[in-house]
């Protein structure tokens, strides 16, 4: 009788455990975890709307794809065409490299283009619309070169078509990418598509 008691002990203990990791399995309904909703900015950016400036969209990297937020650049008065593409593009390179404000960062929003790198004019025998970047753009991470397409090509800098005319500092022809809608949604994977350009 006792060896039956002995041998009873631990089955028992064993049930009771196994009640015990069962009740705690129990489905309890509180709703869905709490989450922020990312890629969208549910108040102005502060930081945005105390600078003076032109009204300009950069575009930024959001989960996977491209989004576009509101930024100013600095342009003075009476500056003549030509130099006013430069100086816009150059405003929205600074822009792209910036660190995202904090509600930016909080909605998910990061850049890929970093920081130094410069704009200018056309050389002599680009195309009248052309940019030279200080970093050949196929040096660029695609991300990077997403961003810079698209932003650039939105904007005062470009010609209004979709496109924009990029070069770098050596002595290669600019070539012609497009911001296209699966560069877009896929900047990672997605390079801009782009044909090689001559002639001023």
């Amino acid at each position: 009788m006792n060896v039956r008691r002995a041998l009873a002990l631990p089955a028992l203990a064993l049930l009771l455990a196994g009640c015990g990791i069962r009740a705690t399995e129990v489905p309890t309904d509180f709703g869905p975890a709490p989450s922020r909703v990312r890629c969208s900015l549910s108040e102005p950016d502060v930081s945005t709307q105390a600078s003076r400036g032109l009204p300009v969209q950069v575009f930024l990297l959001c989960g996977s794809s491209l989004v576009a937020v509101d930024r100013t650049v600095r342009v003075p008065d009476g500056t003549a065409d030509s130099a006013r593409r430069v100086l816009v593009a150059q405003g929205l390179l600074d822009e792209l490299a910036a660190t995202p404000s904090s509600a930016e960062k909080e909605a998910g929003y990061t850049t890929g283009v970093r920081g130094g790198m410069t704009v200018g004019g056309p050389r002599p025998k680009d195309p009248a619309d052309a940019l030279r970047l200080s970093s050949p753009p196929g040096d660029l991470t695609s991300y990077a070169l997403a961003q810079l397409v698209c932003t650039f090509s939105d904007s005062a800098a470009a010609e209004g078509d979709g496109s924009v005319v990029l070069g770098g500092p050596d002595r290669r022809p600019p070539r012609r990418y497009a911001c296209t809608d699966e560069v877009r949604t896929r900047p990672g994977s997605t390079e801009p598509p782009s044909t090689e350009v001559t002639g001023g």
